[in-house]
């Protein structure tokens, strides 16, 4: 673990330490959860880094503006299982703007991998993780974070993936069974 991280960091990274891993792996997988626009990859970019560089698997890199919330069992058929007996996952990339699936990439045993994206907590993965992260920002920048990163054009999509998201949020409840609660608004 590095030096030079902000108070935030060091608590998770507290929390993280006395973690342990599902029975049978070696892997730390530390999920990253909250809606869109929430600050959630900012905090996995600083917190790989406190980590020395640790694995950050993308919800995004397998959900899709037609399928939000629902594209969680390639997670765990591709990534989680072969992590939970120490071996390596494979997944293929869904690339947004071409709409289409892309590179493959391997995901090997290591210390800690983190799972950063919209419902990286959910109920079907929670067999797998070790600690869970809520990160809680208003609707409102959310929104507009959302649509400085992809036009405004994209409005509708994102009111349609915030309503989603919503349902998410209202059936399982992740920010309950989260290790820790962080502000998207504050530093890191």
């Amino acid at each position: 673990m590095r030096n030079n991280t902000s108070p935030e960091i060091d608590r998770i990274l507290v929390g993280i330490g006395a973690a342990r891993p599902p029975v049978g792996m070696t892997t730390k997988v530390i999920a990253i959860d909250g809606p869109g626009g929430a600050g959630k990859s900012t905090l996995a970019e600083r917190l790989s880094d406190a980590l020395g560089n640790t694995p950050i698997l993308h919800t995004d890199d397998f959900a899709s503006w037609d399928n939000p919330v629902d594209w969680w069992p390639r997670v765990i058929t591709e990534v989680l299982e072969p992590l939970s007996v120490n071996q390596s996952g494979r997944y293929q990339r869904y690339d947004w703007p071409s709409r289409a699936t892309a590179e493959w990439h391997d995901v090997p045993p290591a210390p800690y991998v983190i799972l950063e994206g919209v419902s990286a907590s959910r109920e079907a993965f929670r067999p797998y993780l070790c600690y869970t992260i809520w990160v809680e920002t208003p609707r409102e920048e959310r929104l507009r974070r959302g649509l400085e990163r992809d036009g405004m054009d994209a409005r509708e999509l994102w009111e349609g993936w915030m309503a989603e998201e919503d349902a998410y949020i209202e059936r399982e409840h992740p920010v309950r069974r989260a290790d820790i609660v962080v502000t998207g608004t504050g530093p890191y």
